[in-house]
């Protein structure tokens, strides 16, 4: 007889009544999800719903109004979890002055990771012709990539990427799914934001937002049933008149 052994999938990630105010107003009404390991997991919303301030909740550099986020067992933010999270933001966060070769080994330095890491991450976003130029010289999407390379170095186990295939030729947004879909396939847990409807099915799970609330969180085809809709665009306006119609 054959025994097959199901693996438990463990959350990497859970959010409960979170609530976020800034600047008198709030930006997160109470939100609650989890994140599995070895998953992508999308969220999904128009900008200015709340997305970016979410991201920053999860790997605790936001402070929060009431609620918590807790990412491996730990409280977002602690020591314990700088080298398990890579955070790339909408804004590039690496040196314009230096190569995209000489960024990756400052921050591999810092990381404490090898050298070795320095070429892998580069190869990893298709750098490797641009590794030589400085990058205050490359594309507005070569200079995000770098940024990416920059959060692959230590090899997280929560990555967080917010709005990363912005500005991108379809043919390196199908590369950079590719790859975060490998990284999930290694465990770790891929979080990825996108205001682009059409990058849905590129997610194992949706969460998708609207003004600070989570009103849908499913697969993809689990949202297009629910709503009896043939694209998560279709299935968004459903969601959001059924949310307009209960108020």
């Amino acid at each position: 007889m054959v025994r097959i052994i199901h693996r438990m999938m463990k959350n990497s990630v859970e959010v409960r009544d979170l609530v976020v105010r800034r600047g008198g107003r709030e930006v997160l009404k109470g939100i609650g999800f989890t994140i599995e390991e070895g998953s992508v997991t999308g969220l999904l919303g128009p900008s200015g719903c709340g997305k970016s301030t979410l991201m920053r909740a999860l790997v605790g550099v936001q402070q929060l109004t009431s609620g918590s986020v807790q990412v491996f067992g730990e409280e977002a933010g602690t020591s314990a979890l700088r080298s398990r999270i890579g955070y790339v933001t909408q804004e590039v966060s690496v040196y314009d002055d230096l190569t995209v070769a000489e960024n990756l080994t400052f921050f591999a330095k810092v990381l404490g990771v090898s050298g070795d890491k320095v070429d892998e991450s580069i190869g990893a976003v298709d750098l490797q012709s641009q590794a030589d130029q400085v990058v205050g010289r490359l594309s507005g999407g070569q200079r995000s990539r770098a940024s990416l390379a920059v959060a692959l170095l230590g090899s997280p186990d929560l990555l967080v990427l917010d709005e990363p295939t912005v500005g991108l030729d379809p043919v390196l947004r199908r590369d950079l799914w590719k790859l975060f879909h490998q990284i999930a396939a290694r465990g770790a847990a891929v979080f990825v934001s996108s205001h682009v409807m059409d990058e849905a099915d590129r997610c194992d799970r949706l969460l998708l937002m609207r003004e600070g609330v989570i009103i849908a969180d499913d697969t993809p085809d689990g949202i297009r049933e629910k709503t009896r809709t043939d694209d998560i665009e279709s299935a968004f306006l459903s969601l959001v008149e059924d949310t307009g119609d209960a108020a």
